[in-house]
């Protein structure tokens, strides 16, 4: 089933049976090589899925817990190799929404929920683009109205010695070091699975053609929709969007997916400013853009 966090709308299952998690991915038709995050209602039962619990972990989880941020630590025997892609670790988060929470807890047992759309699609930021991507693909959909942060959550790994940032979001790496001290950026290598979900080179893609562009420079043919924020161009139609960071983020996938119904020959989207708070935003965009 689907519902709704403060990120994006996940499509649930329980955490602790395979069978369960298989559906997730023959739903979203996700590669096996993609780890699942697991949602938790409590710092409580994050402790009973991993066999660590470093001081890092606590102090990111008392400042940040409920809210955007997944801890990848070493797992324990009882969560599923198909849920973590045969990885030793899983990533673990509790949703900053009541929906949600209510759900882990009247389910009694961890949920894991990765965005609830077909894979590499456009990320759910409503229950009608929940509706629209899976279809019956989803037994139910919990409709908790437009999550409010709008992209995935950050995604850090606590399992070996230093902290690695492996996906941006919207909490930033900067706010993190504020708790924790230094934190490396994950390098990507060729691997059998992904260290976190969100990181295959084209994701979060609408169906239209996608192309990030700088000075108005839209494509020359065809009719198309522009986003921008500062440099206005000729376009059939043309978008302006927030000139902060998380008003974007909130918006992103949202006006991509009205965009994307429309028909258009591409979709041109202003590159968005440089900085680290606009760091998660260029990664979706630049990874919806691959081809």
């Amino acid at each position: 089933m689907a519902f709704p966090t403060e990120t994006v709308y996940g499509l649930g299952a329980n955490a602790l049976d395979p069978s369960a998690v298989a559906k997730i991915y023959i739903a979203k038709g996700r590669p096996a090589e993609s780890p699942l995050i697991v949602h938790v209602d409590s710092v409580q039962m994050a402790r009973g899925l991993v066999t660590e619990w470093p001081e890092r972990a606590e102090q990111l989880a008392r400042r940040f817990w409920p809210g955007p941020l997944t801890l990848v630590l070493p797992k324990q025997s009882q969560v599923p190799d198909c849920l973590t892609a045969g990885l030793q670790t899983v990533g673990i988060r509790v949703p900053k929404n009541p929906i949600a929470l209510a759900l882990i807890r009247e389910a009694g047992v961890p949920i894991a929920a990765p965005s609830a759309n077909r894979f590499s699609e456009l990320s759910p930021t409503t229950a009608a683009h929940v509706r629209e991507s899976l279809g019956d693909r989803v037994a139910m959909v919990l409709d908790g109205g437009r999550a409010k942060v709008g992209i995935e959550s950050t995604v850090l790994s606590l399992a070996g010695p230093r902290a690695t940032l492996l996906r941006p979001g919207m909490l930033t790496k900067a706010e993190i070091e504020g708790v924790i001290g230094s934190v490396e950026v994950y390098q990507s290598s060729v691997a059998d699975a992904h260290p976190a979900p969100g990181m295959h080179r084209r994701h979060y893609s609408p169906r239209t053609l996608l192309v990030l562009v700088e000075d108005g420079q839209v494509p020359a043919t065809g009719r198309g929709v522009y986003l921008w924020i500062k440099n206005s161009a000729l376009a059939a139609r043309a978008i302006r969007m927030p000139d902060n960071p998380r008003a974007y983020a909130a918006v992103l996938y949202a006006t991509l997916h009205r965009a994307d119904a429309q028909n258009w020959d591409w979709i041109a989207v202003e590159k968005p400013p440089l900085g680290p708070e606009w760091a998660a935003i260029h990664d979706r965009l630049e990874r919806a853009a691959a081809r």
